[in-house]
């Protein structure tokens, strides 16, 4: 299953979601939570359901449930029904993905947690591994928790994370890795600023964040280009692993005047795989 993007899409919004198949995104998210209020969490449930029920696609289907604590999960799961995968708001630690395992039952479904919208999430983050195997990765979020502190912003004036933030985006991405699942990096809301968000990608793909969420179809095609290997990427990645297989007793090895070991061939083989060619 790819992710390099998944687009979110309103619940109560079906005439956005078939346009949303077409934005080339690998995944959509129809969001039963943020973008659903209350008055329409009955006719979201609705409209996602029916459409779960009645899409044959390529695109993977998720949705963003509300809150384990909110009396609505076992209502929106059975809105669930079909989706590829249930993304978890405000979880805050492995023993929530646990819980909602439990819930699924006999839904094939994977779940991706976002797992920074609260205080004690923060602490949770290094709990994911074997939580359940239907993790499909972990993401975060950088506006539930400034609210939940009563912090003004967890931006500086240029859009760049403050220190507190940088820190949790970080804890998010070596929890992912460290439970051997996707690191999804968090959505970039100015959607106009596709120069800020071709180097927000950029940033994202270079410190290990395997894909990232979206908000609108605009950013699909930048999103899905920086989460793709290049071919020249590609190519050195396979003469790296070329080169490891054609010594396999070496611990280290010069490629183009250059040595390279054992992290060398991790990164390479982990390129490989991203581009589905391991």
């Amino acid at each position: 299953m790819k992710l390099r993007s998944m687009l979110f899409v309103p619940g109560d919004r079906p005439d956005r979601m078939e346009k949303a198949l077409a934005s080339g995104a690998d995944a959509l998210i129809l969001d039963l939570e943020d973008s659903v209020t209350a008055a329409n969490k009955g006719a979201a449930r609705q409209a996602v359901a029916k459409f779960l029920a009645e899409t044959r696609s390529e695109v993977s289907l998720w949705v963003r449930i509300n809150p384990l604590d909110s009396g609505m999960t076992q209502d929106d799961l059975a809105a669930a029904h079909g989706a590829d995968g249930i993304v978890l708001p405000k979880a805050e630690n492995g023993a929530d993905v646990a819980s909602l395992d439990a819930m699924l039952g006999g839904i094939a479904a994977r779940i991706l947690p976002i797992a920074t919208e609260t205080p004690a999430a923060v602490f949770g983050l290094g709990s994911y591994a074997g939580c359940s195997p239907r993790l499909a990765g972990i993401t975060w979020g950088a506006e539930d928790l400034p609210a939940a502190i009563g912090a003004v912003s967890s931006r500086e004036k240029d859009g760049s994370y403050t220190p507190p933030y940088e820190m949790i985006r970080a804890l998010t991405l070596f929890g992912a890795h460290a439970a051997s699942v996707r690191a999804i990096e968090t959505v970039y809301p100015d959607f106009r600023n596709l120069d800020g968000l071709k180097a927000y990608c950029a940033r994202a793909m270079r410190d290990g964040f395997t894909g990232m969420m979206a908000i609108h179809p605009a950013q699909i095609e930048i999103i899905n280009a920086a989460f793709t290997p290049s071919e020249e990427a590609v190519a050195h990645a396979r003469r790296v692993v070329a080169a490891f297989a054609a010594n396999p007793e070496a611990g280290a090895l010069q490629l183009d005047g250059k040595m390279i070991d054992a992290p060398h061939l991790k990164q390479a083989e982990a390129l490989l795989k991203r581009a589905g060619l391991a």
